[in-house]
C-alpha cells in the first residue's frame, strides 16, 4: 500500500513528534495491519523517559514506539494469501516478539529468549502509527465479539497467562499475587480460572487493590496505606492467619518492588513455587536464604514474555475468563499519544491501563 500515514515518531527522552511518515511496504510474508488500538506499556514510559536503551542498533530513536494493539487487515503478503489465512478486513490481534526461527532457542521453542528478535515499537517502527507490519506468523484473528481494546492488551495477557502456566496452579491452592497491577489483576483471574481455592493480591494502593477484588481477589493486603482497611503491617503473620499456619504454595511476582522480591520467599511455605515476572532494575538482587529455601524443597522460577500461549490468552477473553475492559481507565486520541505517555506516568488519580484509540 502506497501513501502516507500519522506516526507518533521519538526522537530522545521526552521528545516525541506528530509526523507524516510512509506507511510501511510489507513483503511477501508479512501482514499489514490499520491499528485501532494500542495499549501504552511500562516500557513506553521507560523508553520516553530515558531509563531504557530502545533495541535499535544504538539504543537511540527515531523510532515509533507502541507494540500492544489490535487493528483490521488492510494488506496480505502473497504467502499468507497463498494459503487463505488473512484477507483484507480480517479483525486482528498482534504478537510483537517476532522471533528468527533459526536459533538453537527457536529450534526448541523458547521463542521469548531468541537473540534475533524483531519487535515493533522496540526495534523497527511501532503501532502509535495508522499502520503497522508484522510476519503473518504473529497476527492472531478475533471475533466479532472482542473489542478492539480488549484486543489491543492481549500483549500483556499473554506475557501473564505465561507466567501462570509457570506457576502450575493446583485446583485448591492458596495463591499469593504481588501487585496489583494490569498484568497482575489478569493474572489473578487467570489464576482463578486454574482452580486456585483462595488468591490473595498484595499492594501499596486501594484502588487496583479493589480492583483486583471485583474482579475475583478473595482476599486483598495493603501492606503500605495504614489507613486502608486492608492494611497488615505483617504480610507473614497475616497470610499465615490465613492459611491457619501453612502459607502459600504458590506465589507470583508482577512488579518490580525489591521488597515484594523478598516477601515472595518468606510467605511461601514448605514445598511452594515461585514465580518472579516484574521487571526489576539492572542491579536488583534477591537474596535467598539458602538453608531454609532447600530445606523447605522450593521451586523457584522466572518468567519472561509469552511463548507459546496466545491462542490459550485470546479464547481466555473470549470465553469470558478474563476481563479486560475494567483495566482499561484512560483513553487517549493519537494525537494526544505524548500526553497519554506522560499522564501513565506521572498523572494523579486512580489509573491502571492507558490506551491510545486510533
Amino acid at each position: 500500500m502506497e501513501g502516507k500515514m500519522r506516526a507518533q515518531v521519538f526522537y530522545e527522552p521526552e521528545v516525541m513528534k506528530m509526523e507524516m511518515i510512509d506507511i510501511p511496504q510489507i513483503s511477501a510474508n508479512e501482514v499489514l495491519v490499520k491499528v485501532k488500538a494500542t495499549g501504552i506499556c511500562g516500557s513506553d514510559l521507560s523508553y520516553y523517559y530515558g531509563h531504557s536503551p530502545l533495541g535499535t542498533s544504538d539504543g537511540k530513536g527515531p523510532l515509533v514506539l507502541g507494540h500492544e494493539f489490535s487493528g483490521e487487515v488492510a494488506e496480505v503478503g502473497a504467502l499468507p494469501q497463498s494459503l487463505g489465512l488473512f484477507k483484507v478486513g480480517d479483525r486482528v490481534t498482534c504478537n510483537p516478539v517476532m522471533q528468527c526461527n533459526a536459533c538453537p532457542a527457536c529450534a526448541e521453542g523458547k521463542f521469548n529468549i531468541c537473540p534475533n528478535s524483531v519487535v515493533p515499537g522496540v526495534t523497527v517502527n511501532g503501532a502509535f502509527a495508522e499502520y503497522c507490519k508484522l510476519n503473518y506468523t504473529h497476527v492472531y484473528k478475533i471475533d466479532d465479539s472482542m473489542s478492539f481494546e480488549d484486543a489491543a492488551i492481549i500483549e500483556p495477557l499473554a506475557c501473564g497467562t505465561y507466567g501462570v502456566k509457570k506457576l502450575d496452579v493446583k485446583p485448591g491452592e492458596f495463591v499469593v499475587v504481588f501487585g496489583p497491577g494490569p498484568i497482575g489483576i489478569m493474572m489473578t483471574q487467570l489464576i482463578k480460572a486454574s482452580g486456585a481455592g483462595k488468591v490473595v493480591v498484595v499492594g501499596t494502593r486501594d484502588y487496583p487493590l479493589n480492583m483486583a477484588k471485583e474482579l475475583g481477589a478473595d482476599y486483598v493486603i495493603n501492606v503500605k496505606d495504614t489507613s486502608s482497611e486492608y492494611y497488615a503491617e505483617d504480610i507473614v503473620k497475616r497470610i499465615s492467619e490465613l492459611t491457619k499456619g501453612k502459607l502459600a504454595d504458590k506465589v507470583i511476582v508482577p512488579t518490580s518492588s525489591k521488597k515484594a522480591l523478598q516477601d515472595a520467599l518468606v510467605v511461601s511455605g514448605a514445598g511452594a513455587t515461585i514465580v518472579y515476572f516484574g521487571l526489576p532494575g539492572a542491579d536488583d538482587k534477591i537474596e535467598i536464604p539458602a538453608l531454609a529455601t532447600i530445606q523447605s524443597d522450593k521451586t523457584i522460577k522466572f518468567a519472561w514474555l509469552a511463548p507459546l500461549v496466545w491462542p490459550t490468552a485470546i479464547s481466555a477473553v473470549a470465553n469470558g475468563l478474563v476481563r479486560l475492559d475494567k483495566l482499561i481507565t484512560h483513553r487517549f486520541s493519537l494525537e494526544d499519544t505524548e500526553k497519554g505517555i506522560q499522564f501513565m506516568k506521572n498523572g494523579k488519580g486512580d489509573k491502571l491501563k492507558g490506551i491510545i484509540i486510533i
